[in-house]
């Protein structure tokens, strides 16, 4: 039976100057880093967080930030310890399960909702869970479950967790294979899937499989192993996922409605025992990705950065690489890979990376747990 842990969210709600999460308090500016086109130095500003796993601002810019492992913190401008807060959901925290991404509701002014997926219990396993709460003091108030994978899995991993909101306020969310690599291709289960939902968990009627017989209505794509990055060009209505591979063959991929992208019949990557999982990484009816990683970086968070902070960098995207310690900046033209530069060498694992209402990139690495600002020099 998987072990249980109390779940939570840790709610740092910090300047964007100094203020550190558990008790931690820094601020260190590193030496000028020149890349292809910018000139930047990396800020510390929050050090001793555990495994640090999403961020977002709210309107007044406080600040949200999830810990997988399951503390709960409030803390206010300038404080260096902070307050638990109560009423957080029951989540598995082993392997790699635990509280994972967050995202505001595209109009929190007037809905106060925030939206968290998890790794929930579920009998003997767990699976991944999405739900949605407001803020009402110290406590996580009107909680909503809104979606929950199954069939539940002991295997504790893979559980993908991204969340991401278009342009027309659906809200899309990644469910991981769970280790079970042919549920992926299964459309009458929710693994290795992304989601596409009303904000209140309905099923929007136009998802491509409402109709299908034996479907999950929400399912919008499907063929995929363990999506932990997304993100929305609201512009070209384009989303991009990141997902991870095996051995090598992680993939950068445009979603499209009801696509099939392949996963595991068709990878560009081994097993990780070196065995052969696919005999083509092509077949007929399956999507190409539009980029792919031999060896393997374990692709985590992904930003789209619309910012105007940084010359050059307008429009690209930028993906944490868990195990190759750097964040990779890919230049992608008309839906095409051109280009990528490695950022931050050996800083730590990248888990997630976001654009601050101050326009400059923020970074959450896992260990040691931080959070980083890019400032750009004058």
């Amino acid at each position: 039976m998987l072990p249980l842990l109390s779940g939570a969210l840790v709610v740092g709600l910090l300047s964007l100057a100094c203020n550190g999460t558990n008790g931690s308090r820094s601020h260190r500016t590193s030496a000028p880093v020149t890349t292809e086109t910018v000139t930047f130095r990396m800020d510390t500003i929050n050090t001793g967080l555990n495994q640090p796993w999403g961020m977002v601002w709210l309107p007044d810019g406080r600040m949200l930030v999830t810990e997988r492992e399951g503390a709960i913190l409030l803390l206010e401008r300038g404080a260096g310890t902070g307050r638990r807060l109560e009423g957080s959901p029951e989540t598995y925290v082993g392997s790699q399960g635990g509280l994972m991404d967050i995202q505001l509701h595209p109009r929190y002014t007037e809905t106060g909702w925030i939206y968290v997926t998890y790794a929930m219990p579920d009998g003997e396993g767990a699976g991944t869970a999405l739900m949605r709460f407001k803020l009402q003091g110290n406590r996580i108030a009107d909680q909503e479950l809104l979606y929950r994978t199954a069939p539940p899995s002991t295997s504790g991993i893979h559980f993908g967790s991204r969340l991401v909101f278009d342009r027309e306020g659906y809200l899309y969310f990644s469910a991981g294979d769970h280790g079970t690599r042919e549920d992926a291709q299964d459309l009458a289960n929710g693994l290795g899937k992304i989601h596409r939902l009303h904000d209140d968990g309905r099923i929007p009627a136009d998802n491509p499989f409402v109709n299908h017989p034996g479907a999950n209505g929400s399912i919008w794509s499907y063929g995929h192993g363990n999506i932990q990055g997304m993100a929305y060009d609201a512009v070209n209505d384009i989303l991009y996922a990141t997902e991870h591979g095996a051995r090598g063959g992680d993939e950068l991929n445009i979603i499209e409605k009801g696509k099939n992208y392949g996963w595991p019949v068709i990878t560009y990557g081994l097993d990780d025992d070196g065995t052969v999982i696919s005999e083509s990484p092509e077949q007929e009816g399956m999507e190409q990705p539009i980029h792919y990683w031999t060896p393997a970086i374990a692709p985590c968070g992904l930003l789209l950065y619309t910012g105007s902070k940084y010359a050059g960098w307008e429009g690209n995207l930028f993906a944490g690489a868990l195990a190759q310690r750097h964040v990779a900046r890919i230049v992608v033209v008309n839906r095409r890979y051109r280009h990528e530069e490695k950022l931050l060498l050996d800083i730590g694992r990248i888990r997630q990376l976001a654009q601050g209402p101050d326009g400059l990139i923020y970074v959450l690495t896992e260990d040691p747990g931080m959070l980083l600002r890019l400032v750009p020099s004058a």
